[in-house]
Formats: structure tokens, sequence, C-alpha cells
């Protein structure tokens, strides 16, 4: 007897290096090459404070995902944990909030591939053959996914040490780094740039969405979401610097490609611009294969639940991956790469996945002493964290976010009331 489409569990693959890398690569992709120049416009010379703020949001966040993800070892993330610790409509909340917030990330990470690949002429066209592409390599199987993020991680880490040291060491230096973008940013623009720099951090969400597919989660994902974090925040706090110190807060707020511009100024010729180019072009297109892989599977969880169409939730039987949310989830991106730019994205995204992490920050709250591994002030300060950026994200960001958060929610009654 076979087993049906909805309930077919995926397959266990992933060691820790693999999810390890996977954060990794979800993450250095949104941060290096996307997030400091819109967060220096909103934070000025309060650029460190403001990656702070959201390093440390991100840090409770991690904690809380990480004991949930060993207490339900499946796929869906929060919107599992919001369902089992809380009920169905803040698992939906946080489950909805995710596919919006990371369909968007996955656009925005084709935008920036095709930007620092090709004129703007063609950066359309390109972008929408990245996400044809990594879609067709995630339909194969994870452990492909995994082993084409382990290659574009090192290569990328690797790639940006070269650029950070050259520019550390070699670089011109404006004469007053740390002049504000105009006049004085207070309070509310540190949070907003916060806000946009959290979207920097999101990616070892991927981890928790893929626990149906690791080996020994229980062991497996606190490990490797803390592990992914460990790695990034120093990157992202050296870059920030170096960055800072090569183009000042108002260049950095400026440049539509900061790290190639502060490239330029060691006057190495265009052998490390060049670098740049490349190492930004292999980081978005890693960060766009491990988000499509966690929209995916995110889908498959919800559509189990009926909170999304069913057929979603059919899992391939040799490849043992959620197929058609994957294939939807690719046309969906497709879309918003021909229909949108890239300066609401980000902002949006961050709406969406912020939401997503206030639910399970609550969540952790409810757990039992056995199941806490750290502190409960950790996912107090995450939840407040989580809900002072989300309203903290671009006006427009923030009245689209809210719109799409609540035509999903309206959506569910309708369906829900349908079916009494």
């Amino acid at each position: 007897m076979t087993t049906p489409a909805s309930t077919t569990p995926l397959a266990r693959r992933l060691t820790t290096t693999d999810a390890v890398v996977i954060g990794v690569g979800s993450m250095v992709g949104a941060g290096l090459f996307s997030a400091f120049a819109p967060a220096a416009r909103s934070a000025g010379s309060w650029l460190l404070l403001a990656l702070a703020v959201a390093a440390v949001v991100a840090f409770c966040n991690a904690t809380s995902s990480a004991q949930l993800a060993a207490q339900y070892p499946t796929s869906g993330g929060t919107y599992v944990y919001g369902r089992e610790r809380l009920g169905p409509w803040w698992g939906f909340t946080a489950g909805w909030g995710f596919v919006i917030g990371k369909t968007a990330s996955c656009a925005a990470m084709a935008l920036v591939f095709a930007a620092y690949l090709v004129p703007e002429r063609g950066q359309k066209s390109v972008a929408v053959l990245a996400v044809v592409v990594l879609a067709a390599v995630n339909y194969r199987g994870i452990t492909r996914t995994a082993r084409l993020t382990r290659v574009i991680v090192a290569g990328v880490l690797a790639a940006v040490t070269v650029v950070l040291v050259a520019v550390g060491g070699w670089g011109a230096r404006p004469a007053d780094p740390f002049s504000d973008v105009s006049g004085q940013v207070g309070a509310a623009g540190v949070l907003q740039g916060a806000a946009i720099l959290f979207f920097a951090f999101a990616g070892y969400a991927r981890i928790a969405t893929l626990g149906e597919e690791v080996v020994d989660p229980e062991r497996t994902i606190p490990r490797a979401i803390v592990t992914a974090f460990a790695v990034v925040v120093p990157l992202y706090a050296v870059t920030a610097v170096v960055l800072v110190r090569a183009l000042g807060t108002s260049g950095l707020a400026a440049s539509n490609a900061p790290v190639r511009d502060a490239a330029d100024t060691v006057g190495a010729g265009g052998w490390l611009p060049g670098l740049v180019v490349v190492s930004a072009a292999a980081a978005t297109l890693g960060a766009l294969l491990a988000l499509v892989a966690g929209v995916g599977r995110t889908a498959l969880a919800m559509a189990r639940e009926g909170d999304l169409p069913r057929p979603l939730a059919a899992v391939h039987p040799r490849y043992a991956v959620p197929h058609v949310a994957e294939v939807v989830v690719a046309a969906v991106v497709c879309v918003l790469v021909l229909l949108v730019d890239l300066r609401g994205v980000i902002g949006f995204s961050s709406f969406g996945v912020l939401t997503y992490y206030a639910v399970a920050n609550a969540s952790a709250l409810t757990q039992d002493a056995r199941h806490r591994r750290w502190p409960r002030a950790l996912a107090v300060v995450g939840l407040a964290g989580c809900t002072a950026l989300a309203l903290a994200v671009p006006t427009s960001s923030l009245v689209a976010g809210v719109v799409v958060l609540a035509t999903g929610l309206a959506g569910r009654f309708v369906v829900l009331r349908r079916r009494v």
C-alpha cells in the first residue's frame, strides 16, 4: 500500500555541516551585497548600532527557533511551532508571513544576482533564468542543494575575505567616515536601519524549515542554527566597519554596489572589483537556492494542514522533495521579478519574516523546562524586538505587508467558513 502524497515523509539526508552551510549560504547572499546601503540611508552614522540591534534580535530568534525545532523536528518551522504551542491561527500567521516574506526575498536575490552580472537592460531575463535553473536543482533533491550550496559558500567566504583584507589594509579613507546622510538620525532611524539589516540575518530560518530532512534533528538543528549565526555575525560586523571606513556612511548610503565601490578605492586595477562581482553573483545565487527550498517546505507543511491548496503537499516519489510546491514558488518568484524592483522588496520581506519570528518567540515562551535550552528572557526580548522592528520598516513596506498579511488571514477565514 502506498503512502498518500500529502503524508509522505521527506528523507533525512542532511548532516550538521550541510545544515550549517545552507543557513550560512542563505544569510551571506542577503546581507553582504544588498542590505548595508539602504540601512545606512536610514541609520546614518549609527549604522553599527543598528547592526548590533538587528544581531541581538536575530540571536534571540535563533535560540527560540533552535529549541522549538528540537522539540518539533518536522518541515514547516514556526508554522508548526505556532500551531502546536499557540493554536492554528497563530501557526497560519507565522507560515503566511514566512511565505510572503521569503518569496519577496527570492525575487530580491534574483534581481541582485542579475544586477551584478549584466547591464540593466537584460537584468529581468537573467533573474528569471536564475530562478528557473535553481528550481530545477532543488527539484532533483535536497542533497544536491546542500552540495551546490557548500561549494558556493566556500568560494564566497574566501573571496570576501580577500576583498575585506585588501580594502581594510590599502583602501582609501574619507575625511569624515561617520558623517550623517541628512542631519541627525534619531532612534527611529536606528530601528529602521536594524529592520532592514534584519533581512540579512534571517537565513537561519531555512535550517528549521528543513527539520524533516536532517539526521538526528534534536541535536543537529540547534547546533546548526547557532553555528551558522556565529559564523555570520562577525563577518557582518567586519564588513560594516570596512565599508564605513572605505566609503563613509554618506558614500555607503549613496552606493548601489557598496562592496564593489569599496574595492575600487584600493586602486588594484580591475581584478578586485571583478572578484567582488563574481562573489556577489555566487552569494546571491546560493541564497536564492536555499530560499526556494525553504519556502517550498513551509508551503508543504501548510498544505498538509489544508491552509494552502492540498496539491502543494505532494512529495516526489523518487527525489523526496515537495516538487509541486517548489515549482509554484518558482513561478510566483518569476512573476515578481518581472513586475517589481529591488527598492521596496527588502522592507516587505523583513516585515513578513519579523512576523514569523514574533510567533516563534511567543511559542518558545510556552515551552516547559524540559524542552527549554535557553533562558525565557531571550524569547521575551526577541518578541519585543520583532514587534518594534516590524513597525519600523519603511512606510510603504509596512502598508504592503499589513495588507498582504490581512488578505491571507481573511482568505483562511472564508475557506474555513465554507468547510463548515
